[in-house]
């Protein structure tokens, strides 16, 4: 492949929990400790930043702020924010595990990305201490990248673009224009933006549409369309530049691009 040397995936809603359920109920639960009633809705809000700036975001949501206020007597501030971050993070890391099944298609469209000559890089909004218990269970199921960035390992996460810089650092891959960030967010998407690189976000199994393998087979066509068309708008006005309904779709993507290239 002539125009592309790397791909950087993000993991949950990309690569592995097709739908982004792990940190779903565990925000709740965290919330519930401190007394304050957040939906899934809410937690599925900020999805794909640093689980940090994630509680942060929620707490600054008016209906969440005003529980928190009218709880403890206050608004809510960096040591609310910290409080309900040190709960999240061991709830988060006990259930992490039951959600970590690859994508559909996530390990055929990556052993085909390697045949290709590209290397695999990925970050995400994840702890490294959440991720050490996502990562032989990948491996288990044949995806272990060439790197992992943790949102904690660096200064400032998403949606700033030091973990693609780390990603080209340790692939010793550039420029930036032949790395590709894949990823079911709009803070990885603006990742990728803000690094320089072709961004493509994928609709289907990500955060957006939110539900399982499962539960997309038992919708109509029409029901699915909707889902997709709506996920794409929000990664389209994310800044996008291609949106597909999973990983499994991306070494054809990048195959007509790189053709196109010429």
């Amino acid at each position: 492949m002539r125009k592309f040397k790397a791909v950087v995936f993000d993991w949950a809603g990309t690569v592995i929990d097709f739908g982004s359920f792990a940190p779903m109920g565990v925000f709740v639960k965290a919330f519930e400790r401190f007394g304050i009633v957040a939906t899934i809705e809410d937690a599925r809000g900020p999805m794909g930043s640093p689980k940090r700036a994630h509680i942060q975001a929620m707490l600054a949501m008016p209906h969440l702020a005003e529980q928190w206020r009218a709880k403890h007597g206050a608004q809510p501030d960096e040591a609310a924010v910290d409080a309900v971050y040190e709960v999240f993070v061991p709830m988060n890391e006990e259930v992490v595990a039951d959600f970590a099944d690859l994508v559909p298609g996530a390990k055929a469209a990556v052993d085909e990305l390697r045949a290709l000559g590209l290397k695999i890089g990925s970050t995400t909004g994840y702890t490294r201490s959440i991720m050490e218990r996502v990562l032989p269970i990948a491996a288990e199921q044949g995806y272990a990248p060439d790197n992992l960035v943790c949102a904690d390992d660096l200064p400032e996460g998403r949606p700033g673009p030091l973990g693609m810089y780390k990603c080209f650092i340790d692939l010793v891959v550039h420029p930036s224009a032949a790395v590709v960030k894949v990823d079911d967010t709009e803070p990885g998407i603006a990742e990728g933006i803000a690094a320089g690189c072709l961004t493509v976000g994928v609709a289907l199994s990500g955060n957006a549409v939110g539900k399982t393998p499962a539960e997309l087979l038992a919708l109509s066509e029409a029901e699915v369309a909707t889902l997709r068309d709506r996920a794409t708008a929000i990664l389209r006005t994310a800044g996008a530049d291609h949106v597909i309904d999973t990983v499994a779709d991306l070494p054809a993507l990048l195959r007509r691009l790189d053709a196109e290239a010429g």
